[in-house]
């Protein structure tokens, strides 16, 4: 991977819908080039998949959270991760070292829909010893 490479990486980031006609004309390589160094870079797992970035207020998400859970034990383990890639508020799940064993991202309604969703999703399914929820004020950063 080389510098090009990484300029191509930069311009899909904030648009993944450029296409190779565009990204040429910033970069100053032909066509053909800029496709081939894209499929490569997909061929190496660099880009993994082309997506959307949604806007959550407009879509009616407007209370976002982090929330930190602790799991009675690793016997939990396999039925926690197989249905909480399923639930469509988690934004992301992250096995975590420290304290607690996953922290994560969920997109919600609001207030009410959060304390359904830790009652009645996590508390009623899985068997939680411990959560910390902390909810994000503004985003400056998010990739």
């Amino acid at each position: 991977m080389d510098d090009t490479d990484l300029q191509i990486l930069e311009l899909l980031k904030k648009n993944s819908r450029m296409t190779s006609s565009d990204i040429s004309k910033v970069i100053h390589l032909s066509v053909p080039s800029i496709a081939e160094r894209i499929r490569k870079l997909e061929r190496n797992g660099m880009i993994e998949k082309f997506t959307v970035k949604v806007n959550r207020k407009a879509m009616g998400q407007s209370c976002v959270v982090c929330i930190f859970l602790q799991l009675h034990g690793s016997q939990e383990t396999q039925a926690f991760r197989e249905g909480i890639i399923q639930a469509p508020e988690v934004l992301e799940c992250h096995h975590i070292s420290g304290e607690y064993d996953y922290l994560l991202k969920v997109a919600l309604e609001d207030l009410s829909a959060v304390e359904a969703f830790i009652t009645h999703t996590l508390k009623a399914h899985y068997n939680i010893v411990r959560s910390n929820t902390f909810f994000i004020l503004s985003t400056l950063k998010e990739e």
